[in-house]
């Protein structure tokens, strides 16, 4: 077929380039609203980083580990007309995380906020109420900007004459907006353990606490005062719940499909190809592939944002899947292991491009609830480093060097050496990463939010260039993680009429 060539029949047909969880919650939205949505999909599978690794009789989820805002998934089930309890089951976490500073100090964070409260006045000398009054003031913080800058585009003229806007302009000081995050967790707390507890949540966005602004301090909000949860099925779960659903609206998925255009003709999308394959016309094209690798390799003869597209890159990870032999009371489901100087971990991160020789270590162990993740008498441990984006680092020496850290530090905090006891390896650097979901430079999270502007500088949902042409996932409003990545599917979804 010939280039330029135009069906009749694209009216009312959607392509989605990319199956994470932003590309198939909008295929989702779409096919309710009668749509004819075709998914392409490079890999063999679907859900992009929320993904599936096995190892030998090990199981892991690849990606994300922690499941907050369950009612934004909730929330397809329920557009089209399914019953939740037959579809997609999870349940409440009565223990958040573990946290460990040392071989004598460590915590454990259960959903009863006053026994929070409680165990920091007692282990950390914190004033009465420290944390009741931080996780309340993270609430406000999240009722005040997630209507403004999650739940709509800043990028239309009407969001910032809203009601919500102006809400948000009176409370803007109280917002975290002028100081960053670990400042506004200095003045919160006088511990230096509790300071680090909150710091870290800056990481849930590939951030520096020291950087980042202090409305990050909405996080938390989402872990404490909705909760965190656990698919019954571990976090794949919700990848393969999207996909039943989408294929029982009516939509397409086609596998092992690379594309290498998106065609333009007149301002305006027209068709998909995959290499010298046209795969047809469509009347909506939709990315959910990182916005710079759109652009630098599907929309080459367009001109591109590159005030955007040149913004300072998020951090990454790099992850070990260890099946380890026994089991280990010490450690729940969710665990971190703590540097004892974070300053100096971010400032290897950020500035120096590597990884601190005393890393801070998050161990997630899903064979804690879901057995079969792991046999018996042995756990599968997700090990994950917060990492530089790929810049050309020697990967293999700093691979094999934090394996070392990690181990002595294991050893050091837990008494678990881990030498004899990995029966299993796999493992994720940011170039693999980049390679299996086109995350420009593995970055984990798009541009980085390492400024107080970093929300503005976000690619919008929608092409201003380019008609019928847009965007979800992490790496463009609102950002990334799974809450976020559903949010940006909300936000293109009401872009569109209902056709029925």
């Amino acid at each position: 077929m010939e280039r330029g060539y135009k069906n009749m029949d694209s009216k009312n047909k959607v392509a989605v380039i990319g199956s994470g969880v932003g590309g198939l919650a909008i295929a989702i939205r779409l096919a309710i609203k009668g749509y004819k949505v075709s998914v392409f999909e490079a890999n063999e599978y679907v859900g992009g980083k929320l993904s599936n690794i096995d190892s030998g009789e090990f199981r892991f989820d690849a990606g994300p580990s922690l499941f907050t805002m369950p009612a934004l998934v909730d929330e397809l089930f329920i557009l089209a007309g399914k019953n939740l309890s037959e579809n997609f089951k999870y349940n409440k976490l009565n223990e958040i995380c573990r946290y460990f500073w040392s071989h004598e100090k460590s915590l454990i964070v259960n959903s009863d906020l006053e026994e929070f409260d409680k165990e920091v006045v007692k282990l950390f000398n914190e004033n009465p109420n420290a944390v009741k009054k931080y996780l309340d003031a993270s609430a406000k913080k999240y009722e005040t900007l997630a209507p403004l800058f999650l739940e709509k585009s800043l990028h239309k003229f009407s969001t910032w004459f809203s009601k919500d806007a102006f809400k948000g302009y009176i409370r803007i000081l109280s917002m975290g907006i002028f100081k960053t995050l670990h400042a506004e967790n200095q003045n919160a707390f006088k511990s230096l353990e509790m300071v680090q507890l909150f710091d870290r949540y800056a990481t849930y966005n590939g951030s520096d606490p020291n950087q980042t602004p202090g409305t990050m301090g909405i996080i938390p909000h989402l872990e404490y005062n909705i909760g965190a949860f656990f698919p019954e099925g571990g976090m794949r779960s919700i990848t393969d719940a999207l996909y039943e659903l989408g294929k029982e609206l009516g939509v397409n998925y086609t596998f092992n499909t690379k594309i290498s255009k998106i065609e333009v003709s007149n301002k305006e999308v027209k068709g998909l190809w995959s290499e010298e394959t046209y795969l047809g016309d469509f009347e909506n094209i939709i990315s959910n592939m990182d916005v710079t690798p759109t652009y630098t390799n599907l929309l080459k003869d367009q001109k591109a944002p590159l005030k955007i597209l040149n913004q300072e890159k998020s951090g990454s990870g790099l992850i070990f899947y260890w099946g380890v032999k026994g089991n280990y009371s010490k450690l729940g489901l969710h665990n971190i292991l703590f540097s004892e100087n974070y300053a100096e971990e971010f400032r290897h991160q950020f500035s120096l491009r590597n990884i601190y020789d005393d890393p801070t270590v998050y161990i997630n162990i899903s064979s804690k609830l879901k057995h079969t993740d792991a046999p018996v008498g042995h756990e599968n441990w997700f090990v994950l480093i917060n990492a530089p984006h790929e810049a050309g680092q020697n990967w293999e020496e700093i691979i094999e060097r934090t394996k070392k850290n990690i181990i002595v530090k294991v050893k050091k905090i837990l008494d678990i050496d881990l030498n004899e006891l990995i029966v299993t390896e796999e493992i994720l650097d940011p170039r693999k990463i980049k390679l299996k979901t086109s995350s420009d430079k593995g970055a984990l999270y798009g541009n980085s939010s390492n400024n107080r502007f970093a929300a503005f500088l976000r690619h919008p949902n929608r092409s201003k260039k380019i008609k019928n042409l847009y965007f979800v996932g992490g790496s463009v409003h609102p950002g990334g993680g799974i809450p976020l990545a559903l949010s940006s599917a909300k936000i293109v979804d009401s872009y569109f009429k209902n056709t029925k």
